[in-house]
């Protein structure tokens, strides 16, 4: 005897679909393709992503690095914009640019797409975007899960995650150990409001002020939901090429709790980063955050990046093969400030000095 399903329950009817979960994967081969790395084994599809170790036989004591992020709300101006093939890229320059702060070599990532209603186009232009954001890492895109969630995400809502892992020899490890009074901190540009304070921004400009994503915003030259799309720069190449070039003591990603908070993070017991605000003018978008919400500019530094997407720690003696590097690289990049021996008068380990050029909160 056969059994029939006609009136039954089915997965689809639960509302999963599998069929548009395999077109997505088809969609997707293409791009993934361009995400890839000698080291790798194998091609998309298996149970899990093989890497060969044997590369690692040139290093001493290889350490592994690892790192797992998100973009926060970010997500919700790409789905409103039904834009989504650089949210992916956003993703990477989360993860990548966490493992090169201690001096790894970003090697390969995996991804976490949630998704309320697989669109296979759509999960397509995502990871489109993830590999190009691995490509300009220099790392792979070795696998991921598409996850359907529905009840729980609306049909065009989703979120992104991924994990990376890199490696770098024990003896250059990077970090707080090597920072000594004396030396100088020197940014590099941020290309805009890159993944973190969404939140903010988004309750700011969008549910207090009222404004429209297509809104023409003058000082950005362009509408303000392509400002906020802007991708999250990525630093992982440059960072390892300063420190292939000259001596670095220390980097910092400069997200989520704003740059001097992130900065303190490498900065040992009994030193202090004096970071000068006067060196630099906060992009457009900060200032116009700063003054629709009326947010005093100690709340927005603590929230947003302020235009300093990244921060290299360096000796005295590194400094002009840093700034040179950059320049080449196209790496907007100036001195910030310096690191002196911490006294009662300072608070905690870094903290911004003086006021900005051109910028009142």
């Amino acid at each position: 005897m056969t059994s029939s399903n006609q009136n039954g329950a089915t997965y689809a009817a639960a509302g999963v679909d599998i069929e548009a979960g395999d077109r997505a994967v088809e969609l997707m081969k293409q791009w993934v393709k361009k995400a890839n790395r000698p080291e790798v084994v194998g091609g998309l599809g298996g149970f899990a992503g093989l890497f060969d170790a044997s590369a690692f036989k040139n290093y001493e004591r290889p350490l592994l690095a690892s790192a797992t992020d998100g973009v926060g709300t970010k997500v919700a101006i790409a789905a409103a914009m039904d834009k989504h093939d650089t949210i992916g890229h956003d993703l990477v320059g989360m993860v990548v640019d966490d493992l090169v702060v201690c001096g790894a070599e970003p090697l390969f990532m995996t991804d976490y797409i949630c998704v309320g209603k697989v669109v296979p186009e759509r999960v397509a232009a995502i990871v489109k975007g993830i590999a190009e954001g691995c490509a300009l890492a220099g790392c792979a895109l070795v696998g991921g899960e598409t996850a359907e969630h529905p009840g729980l995400l609306g049909p065009d809502e989703y979120d992104v995650a991924g994990a990376g892992t890199g490696v770098v020899e024990a003896d250059a490890l990077l970090g707080a150990d090597r920072v000594r009074a004396g030396d100088v901190v020197i940014a590099m540009a941020a290309s805009g409001l890159h993944s973190n304070g969404y939140s903010l921004v988004r309750h700011v400009l969008l549910n207090e002020a009222g404004w429209k994503l297509d809104r023409k915003v003058e000082e950005f030259g362009r509408t303000l939901g392509e400002e906020l799309l802007e991708p999250t720069r990525i630093y992982s190449l440059d960072c390892l090429a300063l420190a292939r070039a000259t001596e670095v003591h220390a980097f910092s990603h400069v997200t989520g709790g704003g740059l001097a908070a992130n900065l303190a993070r490498v900065i040992p017991d009994g030193l202090h980063a004096r970071l000068d605000r006067g060196t630099w003018t906060p992009l457009p978008v900060f200032r116009t955050v700063a003054e629709v919400g009326k947010v005093a500019t100690l709340e927005i530094e603590k929230t947003l990046n302020m235009g300093v997407g990244m921060v290299a720690v360096v000796p005295p003696h590194s400094v002009d093969v840093v700034l040179s590097i950059l320049e080449d690289r196209g790496v907007e990049s100036w001195l910030l400030g310096d690191i002196v021996e911490r006294t009662d008068e300072h608070e905690g380990g870094a903290a911004l000095y003086n006021s900005y050029e051109g910028f009142r909160a």
